[in-house]
């Protein structure tokens, strides 16, 4: 229906009521379903102290799970890890990525807060240590300097004796104290790296806004940054940073677990990038295994008790057993080919894991998925072993993994795939959000018959500051007849003006 053609801008005014236009078309809208939160989900040790922070703060209880389980990973980390068939070498390690999506003043960020406060608990014990350990050292090295010094005094006489000083001078230099870090807020990567190559069983990295994050790791000078954190997903890789001032650091294998939250317009718009192939397309993204997405809860009521101090304290315990765990006393066993201690599954755990992943298996192989969320659903591989692990180690489990921390993990997994799914699809409702931004500004007359992209990137209105998110709103409207587009010879280059359909105000 609509012509492209050279004209002059005062022709397009004239020819505003001779084009024949169609009834607009309505604007697609609504999210994709997604399961509800289902408390049966979590470990039996942390569940009640789950279900009491959401009641409490009203808000969704899927933002406090996620952050707690991300948490529960990070204790963990390397300490010990899985492998999920019987005979082969496959290993998994528990450090999980989160992603909370939901409106402004849905709480995302004191959901957060309140979950993470057993590490933030560990760290600053942690920090008081390194305070006391810091002090000792200082005494060490003190008496290490009049040691060496009182040697080399007594070398320089056995030399002329003619005598051997190497024993003299053999004295061990004491090593300074490394702080124990579980959870840190600057999430550069040489800051990370720095701390992994003191803390190799790994940390927990927590970004309040998680987008932000992503789009500066899509830039061409942060290829580095973004490599990094792609290794740093897997838990098991090392990794070295090469400074020429600061020379080389070298980490056994980098293990971070993230954590954080966004609204739906700023995911939606990446997500639409990384479902056409763009900087968001290199699995990144398709990380985040607990991505999170629940409908806001229609009703609220003013909750003002305390919290629920026997949750809370099995919780923080579990919290602690973890920060502590010794994997060959749970029963872990090691080989002569891995570094870290693993646990098998039991056989009816591996027998009900063997059928999920095989119909995973079939799934991906299909060809009916769309490729970005065939590649999120490929994650699961490492997400469902190592949540079926802490689902067992929260729960005071040892030796083989069972059928019931197993099933948890599976039952998560098929509740967390129509979360994914919601979000993948929201790549559409990015651009359903423009145009229907743009269709209420031409509706209150700040866009007239004629308007151009650039009229609408110069205003810097809300959902249209993105040059692409604007030109796919546009073009979205054009498809449902709400304007039309014609290129004007303004006598140099041509410029791409919109008609609206003069309907709109019928």
């Amino acid at each position: 229906m609509t012509p492209v053609q050279l004209v002059s801008l005062d022709d397009v005014r004239r020819q505003q009521h001779s084009l024949t236009w169609n009834d607009p078309v309505d604007l697609p809208s609504g999210l994709k379903p997604v399961a509800a939160f289902d408390p049966e989900f979590l470990p039996r040790n942390i569940a009640p102290w789950v279900c009491d922070i959401s009641d409490r703060m009203q808000c969704p209880p899927d933002f406090v799970a996620v952050s707690a389980l991300t948490a529960l990973g990070s204790a963990v980390g390397r300490k010990v890890g899985i492998r999920p068939q019987q005979q082969t070498d496959w290993l998994e390690v528990p450090n999980f990525w989160g992603c909370i999506v939901g409106r402004p003043g849905a709480m995302k960020s004191p959901a957060m807060a309140e979950a993470l406060k057993p590490l933030q608990r560990l760290e600053a014990d942690a920090r008081k240590a390194n305070e006391a350990a810091q002090l000792t050292f200082a005494i060490e090295i003190e008496a290490y300097k009049l040691r060496k010094q009182h040697a080399q005094q007594k070398a320089k006489g056995a030399i002329d004796r003619g005598e051997d000083i190497s024993r003299l001078l053999s004295i061990d230099e004491p090593q300074a104290p490394k702080a124990r870090r579980f959870i840190v807020n600057d999430c550069t990567y040489e800051a990370l790296g720095e701390i992994l190559a003191d803390n190799p069983t790994g940390v927990l990295a927590s970004r309040d806004e998680l987008i932000s994050l992503l789009k500066t790791l899509d830039r061409e000078e942060y290829a580095a940054a973004r490599g990094f954190f792609l290794t740093a997903w897997n838990g098991t890789s090392g990794y070295t940073f090469d400074r020429i001032m600061r020379g080389r650091t070298h980490i056994e294998a980098a293990c971070v677990s993230l954590l954080g939250s966004t609204q739906p317009g700023r995911i939606a718009e990446y997500m639409q990038r990384a479902v056409a192939g763009g900087a968001g397309d290199d699995g990144l993204i398709q990380r985040f295994g607990f991505l999170v997405w629940p409908d806001q809860c229609p009703e609220w009521k003013d909750v003002d008790r305390y919290p629920d101090s026997e949750a809370r304290q099995l919780a923080w315990q579990a919290f602690e057993r973890l920060s502590e765990f010794s994997p060959l006393a749970a029963g872990a066993e090691l080989d002569n080919f891995e570094s870290i201690p693993f646990l098998r599954f039991d056989p009816s755990a591996h027998h009900l894991f063997s059928e999920w992943r095989e119909a995973l298996e079939r799934r991906l192989r299909s060809g009916e998925l769309h490729p970005a969320l065939e590649s999120h659903l490929s994650k699961y591989r490492k997400l469902v072993p190592g949540l079926a692990l802490i689902n067992h180690l929260t729960d005071n489990g040892s030796g083989l993994v069972d059928e019931m921390a197993t099933l948890r993990a599976i039952s998560f997994a098929e509740y967390l795939e129509t979360h994914a799914q919601r979000a993948y699809a929201a790549g559409s409702e990015a651009e359903a959000a423009a145009a229907a931004a743009i269709l209420r500004r031409i509706r209150k007359s700040d866009l007239t018959d004629g308007f151009s992209a650039r009229d609408i990137r110069q205003r810097d209105w809300s959902n249209l500051t993105d040059k692409n998110q604007i030109q796919a709103g546009l073009t979205l409207l054009i498809d449902c007849d709400w304007i039309a587009a014609e290129h004007v010879n303004t006598g140099g280059r041509p410029k791409t003006v919109y008609r609206i359909n003069p309907r709109i105000s019928q």
